[in-house]
């Protein structure tokens, strides 16, 4: 299977699928059909039989001297890494597994409304390892895409982003492939995590690789805004400012270090983003400057005083219950948090400092059913997609109970 670092590039590319194939020839596990017979020595026929064998030696021999008059030497492990090689220059891709991080917003301020009725933001989106894993496979069809999870109620037609992205795709090249895809879902849905993005914009750099890349990143990312204004910011190296209705992506250094840990809380009460925004009032925002969050994060690391959310107090009127959380984790992790804040529309708590729920998260019948995950800040590399962590911190299956 295809690593989910898998890169195009203007030069010959190796995949893993023709390498994993020709695998057992480059082990010397190549074996001649049994009806083969070597004329010459019989040194030949067993030096071959030898599994571990990569070198065949063949000698001829006058029967009457007995000395060596011709002796070749045949390095079969060479000759197949050779057609290896040739492989897979040839062949295209067939399948491919990619990693699709969700993201946090550390801070977001509401600036104003615009005049198409979306509002303007100021935000400093951050991915983090907590993520879903998506294979793609060639299908034969060449009208229909077929799109498969393992969490039920997520739609699998054209209401979901992975196909909208990959119809984007094609309407935008020509190219005519069309997918298999089987979405591994742990990025809960209606958390304010941006899942639902992140998948769109893996569709889409998956698809592009498929194509042999006729798309630059910058294409992908100036598309991808015209079915989604969260889907650009993942075409960002991890770490953006964003600004508009969140499609204007500008690439930071990252402010926080990756060995920062922090706690996911969310409910199994979703918050509408449309709910959200219908109770949404500009004159009880927050006045502070963006560009100053900014900064402070950039000097001194996160604080309670930076993680400013102006969708908070609309949230917490569509879900009373996710202002209490927010209160009880903040009471309850003095000393532990850093920061204690809602990430996007909600309704997912994040704890900054500390990958460890509150006690009272175990305890408390009302918290039986809420996700739990510990992540840490990530970016990807230039040129590769965003790599799957080590280990995956993902508390449990969200299909099952969160908490016991």
């Amino acid at each position: 299977m295809a690593s989910s670092n898998y890169l195009c590039s203007h030069q010959s590319y190796a995949s893993s699928n023709a390498k994993t194939h020709f695998s057992s020839f480059k082990r010397g596990g190549f074996s001649l059909p049994s009806s083969f017979k070597p004329h010459g020595s019989s040194s030949f026929g067993k030096n071959f039989q030898s599994s571990r064998t990569h070198l065949i030696r063949a000698t001829a021999s006058d029967s009457k001297t007995g000395r060596k008059q011709v002796e070749v030497v045949y390095d079969l492990e060479d000759k197949f890494n050779k057609l290896a090689d040739e492989v897979d220059r040839d062949a295209g891709m067939s399948r491919l597994t990619l990693f699709s991080p969700c993201k946090i917003n550390v801070f977001l301020r509401i600036t104003g409304k615009r005049a198409d009725g979306y509002h303007d933001l100021a935000s400093l989106f951050h991915v983090i390892s907590l993520g879903d894993k998506i294979k793609f496979s060639l299908s034969p069809s060449k009208s229909k895409d077929r799109l498969s999870t393992n969490v039920p109620g997520v739609p699998l037609d054209e209401r979901n982003l992975i196909i909208k992205a990959l119809n984007l795709f094609r309407k935008k090249t020509g190219t005519e492939n069309y997918f298999w895809i089987h979405l591994d879902k742990m990025v809960p849905t209606g958390a304010g995590l941006g899942g639902g993005s992140s998948n769109a914009a893996t569709a889409l750099w998956a698809a592009n690789q498929f194509s042999g890349c006729v798309a630059t990143e910058k294409e992908l990312q100036e598309w991808s805004g015209e079915i989604g204004s969260d889907i650009p910011f993942f075409f960002s190296h991890g770490a953006a400012y964003c600004t508009g209705r969140g499609e204007v992506v500008e690439d930071i250094p990252p402010p926080v270090p990756f060995d920062v840990p922090m706690v996911l809380i969310k409910p199994p009460e979703a918050c509408p983003t449309a709910e959200v925004y219908k109770r949404f009032r500009l004159d009880q925002t927050s006045q502070i400057d963006p560009l100053t969050l900014l900064e402070k994060i950039s000097r001194n690391g996160i604080s309670q005083e930076v993680c400013v959310n102006d969708l908070e107090p609309p949230a917490f009127e569509v879900l009373p219950s996710l202002k209490r959380l927010k209160q009880r984790i903040a009471a309850a992790g003095r000393g532990q948090y850093d920061a204690v804040f809602m990430s996007g529309s909600g309704s997912t708590i994040v704890g900054v400092g500390s990958p460890d729920p509150p006690q009272f998260v175990y305890d408390d019948d009302e918290y039986k059913n809420v996700f739990l995950s510990e992540a840490n800040f990530i970016t990807r590399s230039p040129n590769q997609w965003y790599a799957e962590p080590i280990s995956t911190n993902a508390a449990t299956s969200p299909t099952e109970t969160f908490v016991e």
